[in-house]
């Protein structure tokens, strides 16, 4: 059974903490004779623990055997639930933050192999050419098949410095790819901002952490001065965000909503939630435009499944990874914990993303772009005497855009049709001009 992981980074998305007594019911009378575990189950578990502590080749505790049957009992529940040990769980506790130690890869186990969703951008699995959607066969001289799910992450799992080979399978490759991965501390900036050109702004979130909504505030208060005026648009890209925390994500995605739901969760036992924009500040009115890709999971879903279901943005990129259900981090004592699935999460129009994803308004494929010369051998410029004038200062930045366009395709062609949806709103509003987008106070 696989589970999705970043290593050292576990899926956070979207993620609770509970009180273990959470679904507990109270009336002594609930629980049917059908829940109940027979005494024939019992023996027989009772029966092969006995046989394994006695018999296995090589001798365990008691305290090894039970946390291998709580793990056990947990991995073939679903790929995200787990047992948190207590190096997990303080991991689990400090990626939120925003440090770590590993490769800075969002992975899963699937059919005995290790599937990349993402490298985190700036990470040493980005920066050694990992890419979304390899397939790790081997980790060193280790074969991925021979090992259970936990077993195979843990293979990637190490301390700052050490390095790790791996082999993979990649799309459209024919021999298996060989790449060398020095593991380090994986500091991660969870937002960055550009101004692209003047009106127009850019913000990046790589992750949903704790303070990922404040910082996206003050970026978006940063770009309005640098642009010495409302912006009339903003493309905001969560290309290979993996998640992340789910308050952040809510919060965030109430920037640009005025009113209705944001998401809400159905479980069995945890009571479901519904989450609503709220009337407090707002930036109403810029056009936007959400970039996405096969990268963007759970929480980063979320946001763009909201904005698309409310007409308030423009979701562009490749279909999302589908990753739609709830996380809930159950502590077992003081050190452990469980990460259980405790619901599924639904768009504002009800849709379910998990195992769909959220599908682009307009599909947009990374591509290089090679460009050619239209430009005449012979204009007026080369004309003795022909009429100069002063260079135009807004085209200063036609050359940063054109090289936008061979560095990042997807993100130039975002730009151009958030262009065009400004270009149409102000036609439409030509009558009785609105505001585009008012300032952050």
């Amino acid at each position: 059974m696989a589970r999705i992981t970043t290593v050292l980074l576990f899926s956070l998305c979207p993620l609770f903490i509970i009180n273990p007594s959470l679904g507990k019911s109270t009336d002594n009378n609930k629980a049917s004779s059908e829940s109940h575990l027979s005494l024939q189950q019992i023996q027989q578990f009772v029966e092969v623990y006995h046989q394994v502590r006695e018999r296995y080749v090589e001798e365990l505790s008691d305290d090894q055997l039970i946390q291998f049957a709580i793990a056990g009992l947990l991995q073939n529940l679903d790929p995200h639930s787990s047992y948190l040990d207590q190096e997990d769980f303080q991991t689990l506790q400090d990626s939120t933050s925003g440090e770590f130690a590993g490769l800075g890869v969002e992975v899963t186990v699937e059919n005995n192999v290790i599937k990349v969703i993402s490298a985190i951008d700036g990470s040493p699995a980005q920066d050694a050419g990992i890419k979304s959607g390899d397939l790790v066969i081997k980790v060193d001289e280790h074969a991925v098949h021979e090992y259970n799910s936990d077993a195979a992450l843990d293979l990637l799992s190490g301390k700052k410095g050490t390095r790790v080979k791996l082999t993979i399978i990649r799309e459209n490759v024919s021999d298996p790819v060989v790449i060398s991965v020095t593991r380090d501390i994986i500091k991660l900036k969870s937002v960055q901002s550009q101004l692209l050109t003047q009106d127009y702004g850019y913000l990046k979130i790589k992750q949903f952490q704790r303070k990922t909504a404040s910082d996206a505030k003050k970026q978006l208060k940063r770009l309005t001065k640098m642009n010495r005026a409302p912006l009339k648009g903003l493309i905001i890209d969560l290309r290979n965000n993996p998640g992340g925390l789910l308050t952040p994500a809510i919060a965030f995605s109430d920037f640009f909503l005025t009113t209705g739901l944001i998401t809400f969760t159905k479980g069995r036992e945890v009571p479901s939630e519904k989450f609503y924009a709220t009337p407090k500040e707002k930036l109403p009115n810029a056009q936007l435009v959400v970039l996405v890709n096969g990268g963007s999971a759970s929480s980063s879903e979320i946001v763009s499944g909201a904005l698309q279901d409310h007409g308030r943005a423009l979701i562009l990129g490749t279909k999302t990874f589908g990753k739609g259900s709830v996380q809930s981090i159950i502590p077992i004592g003081e050190k452990t914990a469980l990460k259980l699935t405790t619901a599924r999460y639904f768009t504002p129009k009800g849709r379910s993303i998990q195992a769909k994803g959220i599908r682009p308004d307009i599909t947009i494929k990374p591509a290089e772009i090679v460009e050619t010369s239209d430009e005449p051998l012979f204009q007026e410029r080369h004309l003795k005497g022909h009429l100069t004038k002063k260079e135009d200062t807004q085209n200063q930045s036609i050359e940063a855009i054109a090289k936008l366009k061979t560095e990042d395709f997807q993100l130039y062609e975002a730009l151009n049709i958030l262009k065009s949806m400004v270009l149409m709103n102000k036609r439409q509003n030509a009558i009785d001009p609105i505001p585009v987008i008012s300032a952050i106070e």
